[in-house]
């Protein structure tokens, strides 16, 4: 007589950054939440910090320096980023990538969802010599909170070292930007940065968490005709 053997199952194994990331994402929101009470009390007028760095900007104001800063404010705005997100999403679904597919959609359109319903409602308005929208759209930065959270994903799916310092590099000189035609406060881009941080961590959080889950229950799941 045989006795049938308890069937054993490897367990999911957790990406152990998710906790790290996790408190990250939850840090940048409280913070975001402080600067906005902070903005807010100030009856949306620009801050100290932001009287400072634009008279900064305002300085170092030089034709060069207009035409570099309009590149990132062009590839960065709405169509080079709906471009960009459409060419990421298609190559992690044609690399059959679904969940990393899932994820970078759903952190671009949520922060896109949060951000600009969010900069209506507050209404902040822009430096009076604004070189670019003139709309009252201020707080936070759309520009800067979307390339946040499209180079955080990239980077927390491939943990590649490179896409880390290109993010970086690239998101400085996004804020620098938005400042430099002064089309945002210093305050705005700090907010888009926070933003971004929250956002791209929380949802590759939440998506992973949900992948997990799914795997376990596929791994529990008696075989087919038992």
């Amino acid at each position: 007589m045989t006795v049938d053997q308890p069937q054993t199952t490897a367990p999911v194994r957790v990406d152990q950054r998710r906790w790290i990331v996790l408190i990250v994402g939850i840090v940048a929101t409280i913070l975001f939440a402080v600067l906005r009470l902070f903005v807010a009390l100030g009856g949306h007028d620009p801050l100290p910090g932001d009287v400072w760095w634009h008279t900064l900007m305002v300085a170092t104001e030089t034709d060069a320096g207009i035409f570099i800063a309009w590149i990132p404010a062009t590839v960065g705005g709405t169509i080079g980023m709906i471009v960009i997100g459409i060419v990421l999403v298609s190559a992690f679904a044609l690399r059959r990538r679904y969940w990393d597919a899932a994820n970078m959609a759903a952190a671009i359109i949520i922060v896109v969802a949060i951000g600009a319903p969010m900069a209506a409602i507050i209404a902040r308005a822009r430096p009076t010599d604004s070189l670019a929208e003139k709309v009252a759209t201020s707080f936070p930065s759309g520009h800067t909170a979307v390339a946040t959270t499209v180079f955080l994903t990239l980077a927390l799916i491939l943990r590649r070292w490179w896409i880390w310092v290109s993010g970086v590099v690239w998101v400085g000189l996004m804020m620098w930007s938005r400042t430099y035609l002064h089309a945002h406060w210093l305050s705005d881009v700090v907010a888009g940065l926070l933003e971004g941080i929250a956002v791209g961590c929380l949802v590759w959080c939440a998506v992973e968490a949900i992948r997990d889950r799914r795997a376990l229950r596929k791994r529990e799941a008696p075989p087919a005709g038992d």
